[in-house]
C-alpha cells in the first residue's frame, strides 16, 4: 500500500474538510458554502463514499483530500502530503516497490489455497463430513460457493505439495501463514477443518479461519477455531469478515451490524440481511470501527449476553467518539446466537435491531441486573464500575445526562452528583490512555481507499500509446478527482517518457506510477487507442454528471425541507405570481429563480446522462478486466 493510500485510509475527508467549513448533512453527502468563492446558496458537496469534494458553483472543480488542502492552504502536493501524513500519524519513509509485489505473491498463495480447500469440500469424498455438517447448519451449495467455504484434508502437507507444484516456495508458504515447520519438515497449518477464507476490502483472500469437526481420530486438545497468524497481509484486528460483500449494503441502509462468528454472518447474508459483518470472535478493535466508519457511522453489536458484556467496555465507549454516534447493542434470546435466531425466525431479526439499546444504556442495565442495588456496598460497586465509562464521554451534555442516571442508580444525594462531576473534571485533566492508537494506529488497516478505474485506465492508455500525446496534452488535470492521478497526468504532460516521469514525480508516488504502468492495456492501433481514450473521457463525464445530479437532488430536498417552492406545481404558481407582481411575501424572488435553475439543470443533466448511456454499452469494470485489480468507485 502506498503512503498516499495509507494517509487516505486514516483520514476521513468529512473530518478534514469539516475543520475548514461548516458541513451540513444532505442525503448521503454533506454540503456547505464553497470556501473558495462567495455564494448565497451552498454549492460545495463532500462525498464520504467517494472520499471526494466538488464545487458545482463558480469553481466547477473538485478532488480528494489532498487537492482540498492544496487549494485551501496554497500548497504543493508534496507539502500537502507531509501536512496530512502528520495529522494521520503516517511516517513518510522510503517504500520499496518490491514490498507490494511480495504482498501480492502472498495474497495469490492464499487465493490458490482457498481454491484448493473449496474443491476438497465440494468435490472429494474426504470433504463429505464437512459438507454434511454445513448442510445441517443450513448451508446449501450456492452459499458454500458464494463464500468459497472449504475443507482442509488430513494429510501432513497436502496443501504444501499442491502449492509447490504451482511454483510457490516453502518460504512463501510460511510467510503467507499457510504452513509451519513440523517434526517431519514443513506441514500444512490446517487439518480436518471447515475453512472460511477471510478477504480484504477488495475481496482478495488474505487468511483463513478454520473450524474443527467432531471427527474420530482427530487430535485432541486442538482449538475449536484456528486462525491464520499475523502476516504481511493478514491482521485480524484490522479485518471484518464479509465486509467486502456487505459494504455497499451498509452504505445503502446506513447501518452496520456486527456479529461474532463466521456462521452468524453467513446466515444473515443467506436470509437477505447483507449489512452484517463478523468480528471473528475477537473484541471489537479500533481499526475495525474505523473501517466501518467509511460506510456508516451507525453500528449495532448483535451478540449473546456474555459476549455483549465483554464488548461494552471502556474501549467500546471510546469508539463512539470515532463514529460520532452511539454504538447500539441488541441482546439475543438466552442461549441463542444470531445464526440460530435468523434461521429459526428471520422476521424476528429486524425487530431485534429496532429495539437495540445505546451501549451505555445497555451497560447500566447489565450492571443493575447483576447487582443487588438494595445493598449500599453493591450500589457503591455499580458506581465504581460505571463512572470510568462516563469519563470517556466527550459530549458534556451527554455526560451530564448519564451522571444524573448514575446518581439515581446509586441512590446518591443531590450533592453527590456534584461530587461525581468533580471527579470527572479531575480525571479529564489527566492524560488518557488511548485504546489502540493515540497519535497513530498500530499496524496497517486492511482498507483500500477509493480509486477510480476510469482515471487509472486513462493514464495507462496515455503511457502505453504515445500517439495520444496531442489529445492528452489538451486534458485538464481537474478532469481527474484523485490527486495522485492528477500529479501523474501533469508529469506525463511535461514529458510522456516513463523514465523521465519516474525522475520527476515524488517518491511517494513511485509505487502508484509503477502500478499504472503495469496495467495490461490492449495493443490498439492508432484509431483504436483514440476511440478507447474518448470512451474513457465519456465515462468520466458521465461520472461528473451523476455527481451533479446527486448534488442537485440533495439541494432540492433541502429546499423542500426548508419549505421552499420545490414541486413543479408550486414553482409554476410562484413563477406566474412573480410575473403578475403578486408574489407572496414569504417567497423571495431569488428562491424561485434558484429553484428553477436547479430543476432546469436537473432536466438537462438527465437528458445528457440518457444520451451518454446510449453511447457504448460496456461496463466500467472493463477498464480493470485485463490489468491489476482496481476498486471501482463512482
Amino acid at each position: 500500500m502506498s503512503v498516499v493510500d495509507e494517509v487516505k485510509q486514516r483520514l476521513d475527508i468529512v473530518d478534514v474538510v469539516g475543520q475548514y467549513v461548516q458541513l451540513q448533512k444532505a442525503g448521503r453527502n454533506f454540503r456547505a458554502l464553497c470556501p473558495f468563492h462567495s455564494e448565497r446558496a451552498p454549492s460545495f458537496f463532500v462525498s464520504p463514499e467517494r472520499q471526494s469534494w466538488h464545487c458545482f458553483g463558480a469553481c466547477g472543480t473538485g478532488g480528494d483530500i489532498f487537492s482540498f488542502v492544496m487549494k485551501k492552504e496554497n500548497l504543493e502536493f508534496a507539502e500537502a502530503l507531509r501536512l496530512l501524513a502528520e495529522r494521520a500519524g503516517v511516517t513518510l519513509a522510503e517504500r520499496r516497490p518490491e514490498e507490494e509485489a511480495e504482498r501480492d505473491r502472498l495474497r495469490q498463495a492464499n487465493e490458490a489455497a482457498a481454491q484448493f480447500y473449496h474443491r476438497a469440500l465440494v468435490s472429494t469424498e474426504a470433504g463429505q463430513k464437512a459438507r454434511q455438517y454445513l448442510e445441517e447448519r443450513g448451508q446449501d451449495l450456492k452459499t458454500m460457493q458464494d463464500f468459497q467455504l472449504g475443507y482442509s484434508p488430513s494429510g501432513w502437507d497436502s496443501l504444501c505439495q499442491h502449492l509447490r507444484e504451482r511454483g510457490y516456495s516453502d518460504e512463501e508458504l510460511v510467510a503467507a501463514g499457510l504452513a509451519v515447520e513440523g517434526e517431519r519438515g514443513l506441514r500444512d497449518l490446517f487439518h480436518q477443518r471447515i475453512m472460511f477464507p477471510i478477504t480484504d476490502m477488495r475481496g482478495r483472500v488474505v487468511g483463513f479461519g478454520g473450524r474443527s469437526l467432531p471427527i474420530e481420530g482427530q487430535e485432541e486438545g486442538q482449538p475449536k477455531y484456528l486462525n491464520t497468524s499475523q502476516t504481511a497481509v493478514f491482521d485480524k484486528g484490522g479485518l471484518l469478515y464479509a465486509l467486502d460483500k456487505a459494504r455497499e449494503h451498509i452504505r445503502r441502509e446506513g447501518l452496520a451490524v456486527i456479529v461474532e462468528g463466521y456462521m452468524d454472518a453467513i446466515a444473515a447474508h443467506q436470509h437477505g440481511f447483507a449489512n452484517v459483518v463478523a468480528s471473528m470472535g475477537t473484541a471489537l478493535s479500533e481499526r475495525q470501527v474505523r473501517l466501518l466508519k467509511r460506510f456508516s457511522r451507525d453500528v449495532v453489536l448483535a451478540l449473546d449476553a456474555d459476549t455483549a458484556g465483554q464488548e461494552a467496555t471502556l474501549r467500546a465507549v471510546e469508539y463512539q467518539d470515532i463514529l460520532g454516534r452511539d454504538i447500539r447493542v441488541i441482546i439475543l434470546p438466552e442461549g441463542r446466537d444470531p445464526d440460530q435466531v435468523i434461521r429459526s425466525d428471520p422476521e424476528a431479526w429486524p425487530a431485534l435491531l429496532a429495539d437495540a439499546q445505546p451501549l451505555l444504556d445497555y451497560k447500566f442495565e447489565a450492571v443493575s441486573s447483576a447487582l443487588d442495588l438494595s445493598q449500599p456496598r453493591q450500589r457503591s460497586q455499580a458506581v465504581e464500575e460505571l463512572l470510568p465509562l462516563l469519563e470517556l464521554i466527550d459530549d458534556k451534555v451527554k455526560q451530564a445526562h448519564y451522571v444524573q442516571k448514575l446518581t439515581r442508580l446509586g441512590r446518591l444525594e443531590a450533592a453527590k452528583e456534584k461530587t461525581l462531576h468533580d471527579i470527572l473534571r479531575r480525571r479529564a485533566r489527566q492524560p488518557r490512555r488511548r485504546s489502540e492508537a493515540a497519535a497513530k494506529i498500530e499496524g496497517e488497516m486492511q482498507v483500500v481507499p477509493p480509486r477510480d478505474a476510469r482515471e487509472e485506465y486513462l493514464l495507462a492508455l496515455l503511457l502505453r500509446h504515445p500517439e495520444l500525446q496531442a489529445d492528452g496534452l489538451a486534458l485538464s488535470p481537474d478532469l481527474l478527482w484523485y490527486s495522485e492521478n492528477r500529479q501523474l497526468l501533469q508529469a506525463w504532460q511535461r514529458s510522456p517518457d516513463l523514465e523521465e516521469m519516474r525522475q520527476a514525480v515524488a517518491a511517494e508516488l513511485q509505487e502508484h506510477l509503477q502500478r499504472i504502468a503495469a496495467m495490461n492495456v490492449p495493443p490498439f492501433d492508432q484509431q483504436g487507442a483514440k476511440d478507447a481514450l474518448y470512451d474513457c473521457l465519456r465515462r468520466l463525464e458521465q461520472r461528473d454528471l451523476e455527481a451533479i445530479a446527486q448534488a442537485n437532488s440533495a439541494a432540492l430536498a433541502a429546499r423542500e425541507a426548508e419549505g421552499g417552492p420545490i414541486s413543479v406545481e408550486e414553482l409554476a404558481a410562484a413563477a406566474q405570481a412573480s410575473r403578475s407582481g403578486s408574489l407572496p411575501e414569504e417567497i423571495r424572488p431569488e428562491e424561485v429563480s434558484e429553484t428553477a435553475a436547479l430543476l432546469r439543470q436537473s432536466t438537462e443533466i438527465g437528458i445528457r446522462l440518457h444520451q451518454s448511456s446510449k453511447i457504448g454499452t460496456s461496463d466500467d469494470k472493463d477498464f480493470a478486466g485485463n490489468g491489476p485489480e482496481v476498486e471501482l468507485n463512482g
